[in-house]
């Protein structure tokens, strides 16, 4: 059912709170509200003129939604047995493909922005369980990649292929999953997660196969138990032609690059396979357009925004390792705005994304995800966001509700593009511009070039027991404190004022301003913003046990 409705009503003026911007409702509504404008009559988002503050009341209105929701009819979470949520009835599909991975992903930031522990603990459920209950059989031509799909819906067991059926899984989607595993190692020191990760990657490595402009490194669906490569169907499922084409490979590429920071596995193989698998992302996609599938329950052909944004975004992140990156991405950014481009707000200002080509609806995830691409762009080349970008962050707003449900325009409220693959697109964006998009009144950990294994935002840092921060005796200062993965590295971090202090393993690091920025123990910097509140940027050499008093 469409959700699209009308709602006729005149034009009403709004002040935000805490904002003298004049906001205009209009009579145009979109998935849960009026259309809100600003002077010039473009977009802004429904609860805060402000994206600041906008950005940070979304996240919560969606983490807290996800908390609510009741368990499967199985009394497994629902997030393990479904790939969208219905109020009052359970929907007969399985997860979608990418679904742990990418609730995975979200969360890793969202537990350093929030420093609440029950999303840690729901990461670890979500890897243990999925190992426990989906890997094929070490006998498999693809032996320990897990399936994405439970044609049994409530049997507690991944198995197959929501289109092929059982047997059939997606490389692509074992690469993901193998990356989120070494953030989870990371996180917990818990090797099982490592050795997981390190197998799957072995599998792709040994079942890599020659690539061209039809044929991509690994199918996109395959039978594990035989090697078959899977088939794509018309709408009424019969047999076109095989599934041997992806190109979702930026995670698998993200796989690979752990593997050969933590020094485990066949670093040679892996790096090989890295070269090889980039070298055809280059020569072909990048050169063609032919960005091809991603999702499961699309029978047939169809380029899709992710695969090329995701490569885009990976190209941007990691510069340093390819060749001209910030010009290949800026072509992919371009060929997604020229192909899947979506003008239906254009007189708002705002040019929306559609999610493929295959189904050319405007989408949540995608669109925030093209937002944080050309964000991640412009600071790269030194230029300002443009106010269209950030429009299209003002544009996903709009398919939250109050109650914090996120629906996907058309369509259904899905786990995967309205949160878990939604979140890490605004908390990414943040980190990028803070100026533009975090929120000046609270404290939060916004990125690390580590990964963050714990984090405490509470005055009483009793619970957090490690070096430096436990004998913290003042209660009359109120700290944030931290524990890194790694020894040395960066970390963002948005605050309400300029700190006190930075301690780095029970010894204070020099403000940059007053000391060589090449100190043995680190250092921090700080940068005001212009309407309250401030950057912090702790930079650490041989610590990894902060506190930041303030």
């Amino acid at each position: 059912m469409k959700r699209l409705l009308l709602c006729f009503a005149i034009l009403v003026t709004l002040v935000s709170c805490g904002d003298n911007r004049r906001v205009i409702q209009t009579d145009d509504f979109l998935v849960y509200h009026n259309i809100c404008i600003d002077a010039e009559g473009k977009i802004v988002p429904w609860n805060s003129p402000d994206l600041r503050i906008a950005c940070d009341d979304i996240v919560d209105r969606l983490y807290s939604f996800w908390k609510s929701m009741s368990p499967s009819i199985n009394g497994l979470p629902y997030y393990m047995v479904h790939l969208v949520w219905k109020e009052g009835f359970e929907d007969r599909r399985s997860v979608a493909g990418d679904q742990c991975a990418m609730i995975m992903s979200s969360w890793r930031l969202l537990y350093q922005y929030l420093g609440d522990e029950n999303i840690k603990e729901e990461m670890k459920f979500i890897a243990d369980y999925y190992l426990t209950h989906s890997l094929s059989p070490e006998n498999a031509v693809w032996p320990n990649i897990p399936y994405p799909y439970a044609t049994k819906i409530y049997s507690g067991f991944f198995d197959g292929d929501m289109i092929l059926g059982k047997g059939y899984l997606q490389p692509d989607k074992a690469g993901s999953f193998g990356y989120e595993l070494t953030n989870m190692y990371r996180i917990t020191g818990n090797r099982e997660y490592l050795k997981a990760a390190v197998a799957i990657a072995d599998c792709l490595v040994k079942n890599i196969r020659p690539a061209d402009n039809d044929h991509s490194p690994w199918p996109f669906k395959v039978n594990a138990l035989t090697g078959e490569v899977g088939f794509l169907l018309d709408d009424d499922h019969n047999v076109t032609a095989r599934s041997e084409y992806t190109t979702n490979y930026a995670p698998t590429l993200e796989l690979f690059l752990a593997l050969k920071e933590l020094n485990v596995g066949n670093v040679q193989a892996y790096m090989k396979t890295f070269d090889s698998v980039v070298d055809w992302l280059n020569t072909y996609p990048l050169a063609t357009g032919k960005w091809g599938p991603f999702f499961e329950d699309v029978p047939g052909w169809s380029d899709t925004q992710i695969n090329a944004i995701s490569y885009a975004s990976l190209l941007l992140r990691r510069p340093e390792l390819f060749d001209n990156a910030i010009e290949k991405a800026e072509s992919i950014l371009g060929w997604v705005n020229k192909i899947l481009g979506n003008d239906s707000w254009s007189k708002y200002g705002v040019t929306v994304i559609n999610e493929q080509t295959a189904y050319a609806v405007p989408g949540n995830s995608h669109t925030a995800r093209q937002a944080y691409a050309e964000i991640l762009l412009a600071s790269l080349k030194g230029t300002e966001v443009k106010q269209e970008t950030l429009r299209k962050i003002a544009w996903t707003t709009y398919m939250v509700s109050e109650k914090g449900e996120n629906y996907y325009y058309q369509n259904d409220i899905w786990l995967t593009d309205g949160y878990g693959d939604f979140i890490r697109h605004y908390l990414r964006a943040m980190d990028i511009a803070p100026e533009l998009l975090a929120n000046p009144n609270e404290n939060h950990i916004l990125s690390s070039t580590s990964v963050i294994k714990r984090a405490e935002y509470s005055g009483d840092l009793n619970r957090f027991r490690v070096k430096g921060v436990h004998e913290l005796r003042d209660d009359s200062l109120t700290a944030l404190a931290y524990m890194t993965s790694d020894s040395s590295g960066i970390e963002r971090i948005v605050m309400t004022k300029k700190p006190s202090a930075v301690v780095l393993d029970n010894e204070a690091a020099p403000f940059a301003d007053e000391t060589d920025a090449t100190v043995e123990k680190g250092y921090w910097t700080w940068r005001d913003f212009e309407t309250g509140g401030g950057l912090l940027v702790v930079t650490r050499f041989c610590a990894n046990d902060i506190r930041v008093d303030f």
